[in-house]
This record gives C-alpha cells, structure tokens and sequence, in this order.
C-alpha cells in the first residue's frame, strides 16, 4: 500500500504540471466531446509515459474505471467547484479503458499528444490517433499490448441506399473491410422497406460500425424515412453508426483507387492484367451502387494514406443467399453470443459461443464466432464439416493429442503477421513462428494416422489438413535454417533473444564480456550464501530485477540473517521477501547492463535483417493460421460433442425444401450443462404440409420458451457442421431462422416493448420464406388482451397459410388454438402440469413436468408462479378473488366458446326459427291497432305454446341449455 500511495502521489506532482492556465485556456478552445456524445478524449504524456482525462472524460473515467470520485484532482483556481477535473491512468490502466471502451462500450476514442518544442510543462497537444469500434487499426498495438489475444476482428461497413422505384423496395450497395486481415468486400442487393437483408448481413460479417451519408436530399421526405429507418436497424444490431458527407459516396475515382490497394496476387485471382482497364478486370467495380460506398470506406479508413497497405488488400463479393440468414432477434433469442454492450460479460456455458468454444488457440475462437454467425446453406459443405467431426469424436486418442500437444502451443499467427506486415515485430516474434515450424512434423504424424471410418473421411483429412501442413513445412524449411544460423537459440531458456556471437566480431567481444560478468555474479552468489549460511536458489535468489537490476532476495522470515551487517544495503521490501545487494554484485549488475546495451545496440541492424527476412513469410503464415483456426474448430466441435452430459449426435440433413424436421430426446445444449439442473428432454416432430405449425400452451415456467428455442439451436448447430443434443435428429436445410421472443423496452430510443415487438414480427412477415425457421413467443402481450390475441391470430393465420414455413409459437391465448379447426397442418402442444385438487383445507397443489404432449392446456397458472415468487398472502388471495370475478363476469360471453361451432349454430339456427314462428302468428286487427294489457299478455301466452312446441329441440341443443340457464 506505501508503494502504490508513492506511486499515486508521483502522479498527481505530474498532474499539477497542467494546472498552468495556458493548457486550461487551450482545452476549453476544443471541441466538446464526452463519452456521453460517443468519443472518449486522452492526453498521452509520452515522457513520463502514463495518460491523463479532462472535464467529462475525467468525471466518466473515475465512475467507470477507478469507481470512486477520490481520483479526481481540481486543476486552475477555484478547486473543486470551479476547477477543471483531472484523472491520471498509467498505462497498462489505460490500455484497459481503451479496449473496454471500443469493444464493450462501443465509443470512439481521440489520443492527444503534446505539440514539438513541449516541455515536461506542456500546455498545447495535437491529435494524434483516432479510432473506432469498426477501426481499431491507430490503437492496434495498444489493445493488443494490454494482452487481448482474443480481441475480435472489427468490421466497418459504408452503405448506399438508391430508390428502386414502386413496389421493388430499396436497392443498397455496401462495402465492409476487415483491416486485421486486410481485406475488402462489396455487395449490392435489393432490400425491403424494413432493411431484413441489410440486419442479416451485419449479423454474418459482425459488423462493429456502419459510414453513411448525413444530411438530406431537398425536397425528398423519403430519405428522411429510410435513414431512420436504416438508424433502427443499426441500433439494434448494436452497431455505430457514423455519418459523412454525401459528397465521398462518389465512385469517380474508385478505378484508380482500388488497384493500389490489391495485392498481385487478388489482381491474379481476378484474371487481371495491368494494361487493362480496373473496371474490366475487377467485376465488382461494375456494380451499380456498391462501388460509391466502396470509396467512402477507403476515404473514412485513410487506406490509400498509409503505404503499408498499398498492394497489401484483397477484394471479394459477398453473397447473401451462401448462409443461413439470423437476425437480431435470433441473436438474443438463442444466446449465440453476447449481446451488444455486454461483451465479456457472461459466463461460460450461458451462450452457445460459449459452450462450444473448447479451442486452444485464439484464432480458433475467432473463427468459431464466425461460423456460429455464418451457418451453412449448403449441404456438400455442412456434410464435409460433420464427416471430420465424426472423425475426432470417434478417435479421442488423436484429438486429444493435438488439441493438448499441438494446438494450445500454437501462437496467434494472424497477429504475429500483422506485426511483420507494420515493421513492428522483433526476434521474439521470429523465435515464435520458429516454434511453430518445429511442431509441423508431429502435428503432420498425427493426422496422418487419425483412424477414420471410411476412405471418404480418410481423403477429406489428407485434403483439408495434411496436404496444406506438408506444404506449409516445405515453405518453411528455409525460414528454419535462417533462424538456426542467425539466433543464439541456447540463450533462449534464459528468455534472451540475440544474434549469435559469431556473425560479428564486436559481438564476440561483447558476448565474452558478457559470459565474464555472469561468472562473477555465480561466484558472488556462492560467497554471499556461504557467509549467510542460506542455500542458494532456495533461500538465497540472484534475480534480475526490473526495478534494481541484478539482486539478491531472501524470504521476510530469512532477512533477520543479513543483521547489522554492513555489506548488505537493503533495497527493499516486497510481498516475495526483501531485496538486498552488495558493493561488488552492484558493480557487476551495473558492468551487465551497460554490456547487455552494448549488445543489443550492436546487434540491432542484424536484428532488422533478420526481422526483415521473416516478414516475407508473412502470406504462408496467414494461410497456415487459416488452417490451424479450421482444425481447432472442429476439434472443439468434438470435445464438445463426446463431453455433454448425454453425447450429442451427427445429424441427417437433406436438402432445402425437403424433409421434415424430427428431434428425438432434443435438449438444450446450455441448459442442460448447467450446475444443478436435469434436464428432460422432449421429442419434436414437424412434418411439412401435416403439423408444420406447431402452438404451445401451457403454464408460465413450464418450458415453452425452452422447447421452442432449444429447436432453433438445434438447427444453427446442425448447419455450423457441429452435432446436436438430441438422441436422433433429421432436419431439411433452413434459409433462416427468424425469432420474436421477449422484446424489450427501448425508452431512450423511444420504443416500447409493445412497438419493438412489432418491429420484430413485421421483420419475420416480410422475410420469411418456405424454407425458414420461425420461433415466436408470447406474441401480443404488449397490448389488450383483445387486440393482442387479434393481432396473434392473424400473424398466425397468415404465416401457417400464406407462408408455410416451420412455425413454433407459444402462447398464453387459449383461444389460439381453435387455428387447428381451420388449418389442417396445425397441430396443439401443450406442456404438461399435475395438479392435486384442494382438499382438507389444503390449497390446490401443481407440479411441473416441462413434457411436451399434444393437445391444448386447459388452464393458466400464473397465480401459482406468484406463489412461488413469494408473493405476500394477501395478495395472492385478492388475485384469486378478482380472477374468479373476471371468469364469472366474462362466463355470459363466453359461452360458446365451451361448445363445438356446429352444436353453437344448430342452436342459433333454432332460435331464429322460433323467433319466425312467433312473428308469424295473424294479428287479430289491423296493423295500428293500439297494443293493450289483454293483447300483451295473448302474445305471451303464444310465445309460451311456441316455445313449448320447440321444447324437445331446445332441450336437445347444449348451448340452448346453457343460455338459457344463464338468464334464470
């Protein structure tokens, strides 16, 4: 606590460095930004190397990093309440709050550094990085330095929206690029008025931020209505969103622009040839609209600016229709990942990325994030993904051995490329892709003697994997031998990474000095361990500290050794022990030092040669962690598969259109891995054109939501290539899975639960297909019970008959479930509650079973899941009260409900007749007769024979009963 209270008030004597009021004076000039408009702001002091926030940054950076407001200091006269506010954040805190803030919290982030010719009294900074969630590329090595391996890739995305005129809808071209990887995409696609295509592309590419034009076309109301809605969509796929001027969506430069920035080889891919003309060799330059979005990502990213990325891209069309299409909803619904905002948040079985990710290596984690957002459509390739999964999940051996062996040493080569392809990388990295290469012969045995069932998985191994790892160690064999010759490999157990002594004479010289120094400070350690009588390396450590250099270090309890002695000066006393030295290992650590910087001054230019040579291998690298990402995946898929509480199975896929969708004992792989709960499974069978509508009723708390989500898992887990929890599972190829399940309130947005809900459903009405997947849950509970079953039974009548799609829906209206009389592919769940009637003064008792049986529910429970809230007893009893009011109340209306539509119009048909009959009597005089006493009562008692004429038909009628009985 000493060290850290130092450490603290270091940092705040730097602080009063800016209490001078030029600085002050030059902060209020600036723009005014705060995390609360979208833009962290920070001042790097590069000097004394730590960060500082002014104004509303400070007041955000002590709530949300530091948590407490003791952190602030009050710069300029005035203090507290009138002072400027002031955090200081060393770096590696820092770091921290700059990965949340553009992950997690979705902000922009400004770094400020002071102007040439600032002293340590600084008072004027310039901007020097910008960044954003969708461009991370200006604080790269700051995220990565702070240790996030696992930081996933950003993708930008620029959007055009063009009118198509009359009922066509809207056409948009995009562009997206994934600067980590250096590459760009395009697509031009019509959309509707609800953007459904343009949701389900952010979905699939991971979308962090979206560029479109601001401002408005004179006169056009239309693209006031499209940019909000277009603003809608982004916000609820937790996207950022930032606005350029309308001006760089212009593709008047574009054919200059793109050739720079290919790589020879994507120029190669796409058949061009230099002489030609761009727009010829580069098929997606004739784009109508993708290619003016194309040019406003280039401007916003500043690709063209930066040399390094000259020839360094690749360009590629993306095709909507070659995944399964999820969209929001379906994201939150099914727990793929986490939620926007909430990165990091969850625990590890809570989400399916989280439940399936056992891989070893970070771009494997990466990958499988992508897979879970990109499901497959087609069948060859989902049948190859479960055909190498069947591999490992039979042959535990192997997998084991190369996830444990294998794959958890191998680096993130993504990164290591990226630091070679910006000049960055050091020996260390070199040493690491050397590593790698001395696993290539292993890893290549292993797969090669993998057991497989047939010669199909044998071949599909031999292609997938061991071709491309035998070329990857041919390629590399070269890279091997230059790091053998050129790097001092022994002092690496030491965690030294230099040049071998022997490439140059200074270097010998300098390493012969340097074997002298380490000999005396062995012989030093020996002599101090022999006067203090504590064994070496057990009590007695020589350690290299970063803080006094070479030291010794003895435990708190062995420190009373050293006495009064005054050979021993005392550094400091540390968790660990205390830090002591001596008059000779001071000279030998300083003598160390000054010849380790010798060293590594001299071998620096080797160092860049060397660095040098390694990055040309920077293209083998990223195809071979393309590779490992591939086989990672599938090994988890594996571990995963083998490891659930019951082992999950391969299941049957046929092609789209065809095959009915049959789960047996299916559960849901997050639940059932949950601590302390069993889960029951439940068979689900959907036959198209028979029972492909399917209504759930039931209790609250008895498993709908579960039964009806857990076959949407189901389904994406299929399609990613993985096996599915169930004990046997046939299913047709889905085009999308389309969810409404528990919409929440967006009051900041302005969007009720009730309006989100609807904004949902609409998104489902308008995209759905044949070949879909649609889960609804609880639909209409936003509104009146009777708009909202009106809207329930419409939605449901429109999907079952217009678009014949799979259809799960969960329900609270009984009501709904009369949709069977009148469609005949609809079929009634219900999950199953055994109730004990009241006795003895006992309450009514209810077990749920969350089975899944067919036919209707005959009840609610709502009252009993209160009770089991907890609810106070008074309060219960007045629910009961007033619900037992409301069904007798409701009891007159409802009726005919009780009875089947034919006994109901047999008796309305009765009625009428009986009515006829009646006003049929002749009248005794004529029409203006006046009516008296005596005529009423003769037209009594002629109704009174009149009905008693009708008295067997009556009596025979159920409903005419009841009514009747109804107003005695």
């Amino acid at each position: 606590m000493q060290q850290y209270g130092k450490e603290r008030d270091a940092e705040q004597d730097a602080a009063d460095q800016t209490t001078d009021p030029g600085f002050i004076s030059f902060f209020d000039k600036l723009p005014k930004k705060s995390p609360e408009t979208g833009t962290l702001r920070l001042f790097h002091r590069p000097v004394e190397d730590y960060y500082q926030s002014y104004g509303a940054d400070a007041m955000y950076v002590a709530t949300h990093t530091f948590r407490t407001q003791s952190v602030i200091k009050y710069l300029g006269r005035g203090g507290r309440a009138a002072g400027l506010p002031c955090v200081n954040l060393k770096t590696s805190v820092a770091q921290t709050l700059l990965r949340e803030s553009l992950t997690s919290k979705q902000l922009r982030v400004e770094i400020w550094v002071p102007e040439s010719g600032q002293g340590k009294k600084c008072t004027k900074f310039k901007l020097d990085k910008e960044a954003s969630p969708g461009n991370l590329q200006a604080v790269e090595d700051l995220l990565f330095g702070a240790g996030s391996d696992l930081l996933a890739p950003p993708v930008v995305l620029a959007i055009k929206v063009v009118s198509s005129g009359g009922a066509k809808g809207k056409t948009l071209g995009v562009a997206f690029a994934d600067p980590s990887i250096r590459q760009l995409g395009v697509a031009d696609f019509v959309d509707n008025d609800l953007f459904s295509n343009l949701e389900s592309l952010i979905i699939q590419l991971s979308v962090k931020e979206a560029i479109i034009p601001t401002g408005t076309v004179s006169g056009t109301t239309e693209r006031d209505i499209d940019l909000n809605k277009l603003k809608t969509v982004l916000e609820r796929c937790g996207v950022v969103i930032t606005e350029r001027k309308p001006s760089e969506f212009s593709a008047k430069n574009i054919a200059d622009d793109v050739p720079r920035l290919l790589s020879a080889k994507a120029t190669e891919a796409l058949g061009a040839s230099t002489s030609a003309d761009p727009s010829m060799i580069i098929p997606q330059l004739s784009l109508p609209t993708a290619p003016a979005a194309l040019a406003a990502l280039i401007t916003y990213l500043g690709l063209l600016g930066d040399p390094s990325n000259h020839n360094a891209y690749s360009l590629k069309t993306h095709d909507l229709d070659q995944y399964m299409k999820l969209d929001a909803s379906a994201l939150r619904a099914l727990n793929l990942v986490e939620a926007p905002g909430n990165a990091g948040t969850t625990t590890r079985n809570t989400t399916l990325l989280g439940l399936l990710n056992k891989c070893k290596t970070a771009q494997g984690t990466r990958l499988l994030g992508t897979w879970l957002k990109q499901p497959l459509v087609n069948l060859h390739e989902i049948q190859k993904r479960q055909n190498l999964v069947e591999t490992f999940f039979d042959d535990s051996n192997s997998r084991r051995t190369l996830q444990d062996e294998y794959m958890k040493v191998m680096p993130d080569m993504h990164r290591l490329s990226k630091r070679f392809q910006k000049g960055v990388a050091s020996l260390e990295d070199v040493i690491r892709v050397y590593q790698v290469v001395l696993q290539l012969p292993g890893l290549i045995k292993v797969l090669g003697n993998v057991q497989t069932e047939s010669e199909e998985y044998s071949a599909l191994i031999e292609e997938l994997y061991l071709v491309p790892f035998r070329g990857f160690q041919e390629n590399l064999e070269k890279y091997a031998e230059m790091v053998e010759q050129t790097i001092d490999l022994e002092e690496l157990d030491r965690h030294n990474y230099v040049i071998k002594s022997e490439y140059d004479e200074r270097l010998a010289a300098l390493a012969q000095k340097l074997d002298e120094v380490r000999d005396g400070l062995d012989r030093e350690h020996k002599v101090v361990g022999r006067d203090l009588g504590l064994e070496l390396d057990k009590k007695l450590h020589l350690e290299n500290s970063q803080t006094y250099g070479y030291c010794f270090r003895v435990t708190k309890n062995d420190a009373k050794s050293l006495g009064k002695n005054k050979d021993y000066t005392e550094l400091g006393m540390v968790k660990s022990g205390l830090y002591f030295t001596t008059k000779k290992l001071r000279g030998l650590a300083e003598e160390h030092k000054e010849n380790t910087d010798q060293y590594a001054r001299a071998q620096s230019s080797l160092v860049r040669e060397v660095v040098n040579i390694a990055s040309t291998y920077t293209p083998v690298l990223e195809s071979m962690d393309n590779i490992i990402a591939h086989l990672d995946v599938i090994l988890s898929f594996a571990h995963v598969s083998v490891n659930a509480p019951e082992p999950y199975v391969k299941p049957k896929v046929s092609q789209r259109g065809t095959g009915d969708l049959v789960l047996r004992d299916a559960r849901h792989p997050c639940l059932e891995v949950q601590d302390d709960v069993s889960f029951i499974p439940n068979d689900v069978e959907m036959v198209k054109d028979k029972s492909e509508f399917q209504i759930i009723t039931g209790p609250n708390m008895g498993g709908k939501s579960t039964y009806i989500r857990q076959v949407g898992v189901i389904a994406l887990m299929a399609q990613t290539g993985c096996f599915v929890p169930c004990s046997e599972a046939r299913m047709p190829i889905f085009d999308s899975v389309l969810c409404r399940v528990g919409a929440g309130d967006s009051q900041l947005k302005g969007v009720s639960t009730f309006m989100a809900e609807m904004l949902e459903t609409a998104t489902i009405l308008r995209s759905a297909t044949k070949d879909s997947l649609i889960i609804i849950d609880e639909l209409g509970r936003g509104t009146s019970t009777y708009d909202g079953f009106g809207l329930a039974w419409a939605i449901s009548e429109h999907i079952a008959s217009e678009i014949h799609a799979f259809c799960l829906f969960a329900t609270h209206f009984h009501e709904l479930t009369a949709l069977d009389q009148q469609l005949p592919h609809v079929k009634n769940l219900h999950v199953v509650a055994h109730v004990d009637e009241a006795q003895n003064g006992r309450e009514q008792q209810i077990t749920l079973l969350y089975k899944v049986e067919p036919g209707i529910s005959d009840q609610s429970f709502g009252i009993h899941v209160a009770q089991l809230a907890n609810f106070p007893e008074n309060v219960v009893k007045l629910a009961r009260k007033k619900a037992d009011e409301l069904e007798d109340f409701g009891g007159e209306k409802r009726i005919d409900s009780e009875f089947s539509p034919e006994v109901t119009e047999e008796g309305i048909r009765i009625v009428e007749e009986l009515l006829s009959t009646w006003a049929n009597q002749p009248a005794d005089d004529s029409e203006d007769i006046v009516m008296t006493d005596d005529s009423a009562e003769a037209q009594l008692e002629e109704l009174k024979r009149c009905v008693g004429r009708f008295a067997p038909r009556i009596e025979g009628n159920p409903w005419l009963v009841s009514v009747l009985g109804s107003l005695s």
